[in-house]
């Protein structure tokens, strides 16, 4: 081979073709573009089921006396919106009045939830005393109980206690959730001991690790309790229902139930009532979804 043959530059090959970009999920592993177009169906399709009946009902209520909410193919975007409909409400049932009632009930119920959720999560995850599996397995067990099976002996107790008829009454029962105090277990389970160990070694008593150490940690699971706690307490129907005899102290759910009796033809004010009572929801969880999403992760069922 020559001198020249040796320093003589090799053929430019022809520049590659561009690689097509890969879509991929969290793992790294290639998604299909059918694969991801089923995805976005699904997906669409859950949407439909679970925003498209409150769209409906907003629509509804915002729809004229003149307008047929009834016609084939229905419509859906109300041709002359007015809010006369959520006037009429208020002036069909004190329906503020009962929205007042619901507050009180569920503001109190977020406190004594999440206060009481964190301190019994806190002493079954952390502390050390005997009988703390059977603890837990009662909390589990208490899960399984139907509320239907209870309510007549929480009635009877509310009787003896002389709460029947009042809003401690319709708050009692459900102060703390055995579901929040698991939530909570869970949640401070993942906190290293190695960081309460050493607070420990610093002189910090129980109340001061649980203070400034351990609650701190799991502000998002709190922000689930109180989520849970507020929706449980808003939505409930049954259990006021039955304790509840005076229509000064009716919860909002039930304040709406006149609604449906006495005026059933009428379904733009049971739309509206409902939009009402739905409200306070959307904006719960629209000021906390950021940590409610944090909170899932923190407490997260374990095996």
């Amino acid at each position: 081979m020559s001198v020249l043959e040796k320093v003589r530059p090799a053929p430019q090959q022809p520049a590659a073709t561009a690689r097509e970009p890969r879509i991929t999920d969290e793992s790294g592993r290639r998604i299909r573009v059918w694969e991801l177009l089923l995805r976005y169906l699904l997906l669409l399709g859950v949407l439909a089921l679970t925003v498209g009946p409150f769209l409906w009902q907003l629509s509804t209520s915002l729809k004229g006396p003149t307008e047929d909410i009834f016609s084939s193919p229905p419509r859906f975007l109300p041709s002359d919106p007015t809010p006369h409909n959520y006037e009429r409400v208020a002036e069909t049932i004190p329906v503020w009045d009962y929205a007042l009632n619901s507050l009180k009930v569920a503001l109190a119920n977020v406190v004594t939830n999440c206060v009481g959720a964190a301190l019994a999560g806190y002493a079954l995850a952390r502390l050390r005393y005997r009988g703390r599996r059977v603890a837990t397995l009662v909390f589990i067990l208490t899960m399984l109980v139907p509320v239907e099976g209870i309510i007549i002996a929480q009635f009877t107790t509310m009787r003896e206690l002389g709460l029947n008829n009042t809003l401690i009454g319709v708050l009692l029962p459900g102060c703390v959730s055995a579901l929040n105090v698991l939530l909570m277990r869970n949640a401070f389970l993942d906190l290293p001991y190695e960081i309460e160990e050493a607070a420990y070694v610093d002189g910090a008593n129980v109340w001061q690790r649980f203070l400034r150490i351990a609650l701190p940690a799991v502000k998002g699971t709190l922000a689930v309790v109180a989520i849970f706690a507020f929706m449980g307490a808003w939505d409930d129907f049954l259990w006021p229902l039955i304790v509840l005899s005076d229509p000064a102290n009716f919860t909002l759910t039930i304040g709406l139930n006149y609604l449906h009796g006495t005026f059933a033809n009428d379904e733009r004010l049971v739309a509206a009532g409902t939009i009402i009572a739905v409200a306070p929801l959307i904006v719960l969880f629209a000021c906390l979804q950021r940590y409610f999403f944090r909170g899932v992760g923190e407490g997260a069922v374990k095996g």
